[in-house]
């Protein structure tokens, strides 16, 4: 079996990786072209295309090699031997990130009792139905209705689409979000900062799509993401001055009301294992919880 040549993921390999992730039905927000770019920094992300699959590697934890699971027509079993070839070769037995039930499944009936299945539920994505998230309907969603009616009679409120004239209103928003966060003293906090800055800097190569809401002529509040697959738009970030009240919860509506009615979910990513975090996503009742799991090859 040859040796697998990954090259770095960058902005111009957009059209090619995702002619393979846009046309698969993978949900996963690590399947993002623009969080494989904008967290490159960080993870050192790599790709290569073989046979009719894509791909992908990564590094964690000092040095760890990992992969994604591979995307395409091609013959999925073949992939991973090639995938397991290459992390023998580097030292590690093959461990895949981010893995679906769907995967899990292929990979059982392909290699019974061969992975090992570990949940990570700090990585769960979250996936609602975008009409869930624009309509607010029923008494699940009463507490947000009434907060976003009362943000409506207070504030005089606009919302406007991310353009490339209001790109620098939304770092200084992101900077006066990270004075109150306590940014500085928080390493995933300055990782996010600089994966936010990248995607903003490079908004329209990456393809990315956001809104902004503005009160008095001031941004409030802004979030981004973009297209995971045919069937699910993901959401990447939300920022928002928590002094207007509720503001949160209008970007959230608003932004769901103006993705692409093709896109029938929206993954808004994991709670990371934060507790007010999983509180507010789950107060917005997921359609889907999305599993993910660690699968490693012990033999």
């Amino acid at each position: 079996m040859g040796n697998l040549i990954f090259k770095p993921i960058s902005i111009e390999d957009k059209e090619l990786i995702t002619s393979f992730t846009l046309r698969s039905n993978n949900q996963n927000c690590d399947f993002s072209f623009a969080n494989m770019c904008s967290w490159r920094f960080l993870y050192d992300s790599e790709f290569t295309v073989v046979n009719g699959m894509l791909l992908i590697r990564f590094y964690i934890d000092d040095g760890r090699i990992v992969y994604m699971m591979p995307v395409g027509e091609g013959d999925v079993k073949e992939a991973i031997l090639l995938l397991e070839n290459d992390s023998l070769s580097k030292g590690h037995p093959l461990c895949l990130l981010g893995v679906t039930p769907e995967s899990v499944d292929v990979l059982a009936r392909l290699f019974p009792s061969d992975f090992k299945f570990i949940p990570e539920r700090n990585y769960f994505d979250y996936i609602y139905l975008r009409d869930d998230l624009v309509r607010l309907q029923g008494k699940k969603y009463q507490s947000k209705r009434n907060h976003i009616n009362r943000f409506k009679n207070e504030y005089d409120f606009l919302y406007k689409p991310i353009t490339d004239d209001v790109l620098s209103d939304c770092l200084a928003l992101e900077s006066k979000w990270c004075r109150q966060n306590g940014c500085e003293e928080n390493e995933a906090l300055q990782d996010e900062r600089i994966s936010l800055a990248y995607s903003l800097l490079h908004f329209r190569e990456l393809g990315l799509m956001g809104g902004t809401i503005w009160i008095g002529g001031q941004i409030a509040a802004f979030s981004f993401g973009m297209p995971i697959n045919h069937n699910t738009f993901g959401v990447h970030v939300e920022k928002a001055d928590t002094s207007f009240d509720g503001i949160y919860a209008v970007m959230n509506q608003q932004f769901a009301s103006h993705i692409p009615d093709r896109y029938m979910y929206v993954n808004r990513e994991e709670d990371l294992g934060i507790p007010g975090l999983r509180k507010a996503k789950l107060s917005y009742h997921p359609a889907i919880l999305l599993e993910k799991n660690v699968a490693v090859k012990h033999r």
